[in-house]
């Protein structure tokens, strides 16, 4: 053998498939088409009727493909200054309810992730206890007026600022931690805020974007606690002001009132949910590589 000679190193198959794992593959591949099928319909189709003529959806033509395009409904939406306002208040109301629900939730389970704290196993139950039963609509609706909160963004943001399933999935979370680190941090110097801050939550950041995803969703969606508790119009979020348009425009005084609404009646449910919904897909991509990842960090492990 000369210098320089080029020596090949011996080659290694792979594992090689068997016919059942194959076969596995193919049915999981069918099986999972067949999911995003029946996940993606609905969703088109409600696009195809918010962009089609009413007697085409009357008759059942329209199917993920508009039919006689009319943007009548849009329109009809767009041309009120009330629905923007609205839109506003939305907005306004799931950034400052998404905040105040990641801060309260954070500390909370990070408080119930220390197993030397006194009285913790209090606080979860106080915790559990809320998760299955509630003070009833009418003390709630004379809590919430009696503490002035009424007509209000705290009505809406207050009552509802910790999920309790979302606060499990981030103590689960928090526990996961190695105590190693926050032992380190404390012989550095820092207190329980520096070891939060500095060490805790920069290793967080997938739980807390799939916790911000979790709250902007629902408060997003949310119109229940608007409705109870806000009399102005000019308070409401886009969800009230859209569930009251379609009442009224498939009401018969309305229809008799207004030959627009008529016209737009059968389409303005599609439009709904499609403007509902088109703000919170287009973040969810942003924040899709956390989400996966935090749920599964967060989870309880066996």
């Amino acid at each position: 053998m000369t210098l320089g000679t080029k020596i090949d190193a011996p080659k290694t198959r792979g594992p090689v498939d068997s016919r059942g794992y194959r076969i596995f593959r193919v049915v999981n591949t069918v099986v999972l088409l067949g999911v995003v099928v029946v996940t993606l319909y609905p969703f088109l189709n409600i696009v195809a009727r918010s962009l089609s003529e009413e007697a085409y959806i009357i008759a059942g033509e329209v199917t993920v493909v508009p039919r006689g395009f009319d943007l009548t409904a849009y329109k009809l939406l767009m041309s009120d200054a009330m629905f923007w306002t609205n839109y506003r208040n939305t907005v306004v109301y799931t950034v400052v309810a998404t905040l105040i629900s990641i801060v309260l939730t954070t500390c909370y389970a990070y408080v119930l992730s220390k197993p030397q704290l006194k009285g913790r196993p209090f606080l979860i139950g106080v915790a559990l206890f809320t998760m299955f039963f509630s003070g009833g609509l009418i003390p709630n609706y004379v809590l919430v007026t009696s503490l002035g909160m009424k007509n209000t963004i705290w009505a809406v943001v207050i009552p509802n600022a910790i999920s309790v399933f979302n606060l499990l999935v981030m103590k689960a979370f928090f526990e996961s931690l190695p105590s190693e680190l926050e032992e380190a941090a404390a012989v550095d110097g820092l207190n329980t805020y520096g070891i939060l801050l500095r060490i805790v939550l920069p290793l967080s950041k997938a739980i807390i974007a799939t916790m911000v995803l979790f709250y902007a969703v629902s408060f997003w969606n949310s119109w229940f606690a608007a409705f109870l508790y806000m009399d102005r119009q000019d308070l409401l979020p886009v969800t009230v002001y859209l569930r009251n348009l379609i009442a009224g425009a498939t009401s018969a005084e309305s229809a008799a009132a207004d030959a627009d609404k008529v016209q737009a009646a059968a389409t303005l449910q599609a439009v709904t949910i499609v403007l509902t919904t088109l703000p919170i897909l287009a973040v969810y991509p942003f924040v899709q590589r956390f989400f996966v990842r935090g749920v599964m960090l967060g989870a309880v492990k066996g």
